[in-house]
C-alpha cells in the first residue's frame, strides 16, 4: 500500500535577530560559494541547485534545462507553498539550514517555550527555598562574595536574579557536589586558614602549627579549581579535614 505524504505550506525564518528588509539565499553551487549536500548512503558530496523546473535539488538529478531563480527571504521570512515542493527538498538539504534559517514549527516552537518556563519556575522554586548556608556558598561561589559584609536580603535578591537570568546554570550549581567544597575553600581564605603569596601564584597554611606550601597554582588556572582537585585527592583529605576542625572549633 503506497503512504501517502501530506503537503503543507512551509515558513521559513531566519535566525538572526535583526533580519535584513530582503535577503538572497545562495541557490548555486560555485567554486567561491560551495553548495553540497553530503549524502550518507553514498559518502560523497553532492551539488545543490535550485530549479523549479526540476524534480530535485540536486545537480546531478537533473537535466540540461535548469532555470535558475532566486530564493528571497523578506523582513526575515520566506513562505513557500505546498505547491513548490522542489524548494521545499531544496531548503531541507541546504548546508545553511539550522545555521542561517530554520524552518518555522509552532508546535515544536511552543513546547520549546513551555520547557523554558518550567526551567525558570524550577530554578526560582528552588532559589526561593534555600537555607542561608546554601545562600552563603552560592553566594561566595557565584559572585566572589563575602556574605558576612552584605545582608541575607541582598543574598536572596541576587540569588533569585540569577536563577532567573540562567537558570540551567543556576541548577547545575546547587547540584554540583564540588559547590560545598569551593565554598568551605572560601572560608577557608576568610578566616586566614590558608593564604597566598609569591604574588598569588602559591597558597600556604596559615595556622598556629603549619605554615607550609599547599601548592603552587600553575598560570591560567583557577586557584579555587586547584586547592579543590588537591583537598579531593589522597593527600589532601587529611588536611581538608584539619582545617575543617579548625573551621567548627
Amino acid at each position: 500500500m503506497k503512504t501517502t505524504v501530506q503537503r503543507v505550506d512551509k515558513v521559513y525564518k531566519l535566525t538572526r535577530n535583526a533580519a535584513p528588509l530582503s535577503f538572497m539565499l545562495a541557490t548555486k553551487h560555485t567554486r567561491r560559494f560551495p553548495l553540497l549536500h553530503f549524502d550518507e548512503e553514498t559518502e560523497t558530496n553532492r551539488e545543490l541547485r535550485y530549479a523549479k523546473n526540476q524534480k530535485s535539488p540536486f545537480v546531478d538529478e537533473q537535466d540540461g534545462n535548469a532555470i535558475i531563480e532566486p530564493v528571497i527571504f523578506e523582513d526575515g521570512f520566506l513562505r513557500v507553498p505546498k505547491s513548490n515542493q522542489i524548494l521545499q527538498k531544496f531548503l531541507h538539504v541546504h548546508p545553511h539550514n539550522g545555521v542561517k534559517f530554520k524552518e518555522l514549527d509552532k508546535a515544536k516552537d511552543a513546547q520549546e517555550i513551555i520547557e523554558t518556563i518550567n526551567i525558570e519556575l524550577d530554578a526560582m522554586i528552588e532559589a526561593r527555598s534555600l537555607s542561608l548556608l546554601q545562600l552563603e556558598t552560592l553566594t561566595r561561589v557565584l559572585f566572589s562574595k563575602d556574605p558576612s559584609r552584605i545582608s541575607t536580603d541582598e543574598m536572596k535578591r541576587d540569588i533569585l536574579v540569577y536563577a532567573k537570568r540562567e537558570p540551567v546554570e543556576f541548577m547545575n550549581a546547587i547540584n554540583d557536589p564540588v559547590l560545598k567544597l569551593n565554598s568551605t575553600v572560601h572560608r577557608f581564605f576568610e578566616e586566614g586558614l590558608i593564604k597566598y603569596r609569591n604574588k598569588n601564584k602559591e597558597v600556604w597554611y596559615n595556622t598556629s602549627t603549619n605554615k607550609t606550601r599547599i601548592c603552587t597554582i600553575p598560570f591560567g588556572e583557577d586557584p579555587l579549581y586547584i586547592l579543590s582537585s588537591f583537598f579531593q585527592s589522597d593527600d589532601g583529605i587529611e588536611a581538608l579535614k584539619f582545617l575543617e576542625n579548625l573551621l567548627e572549633n
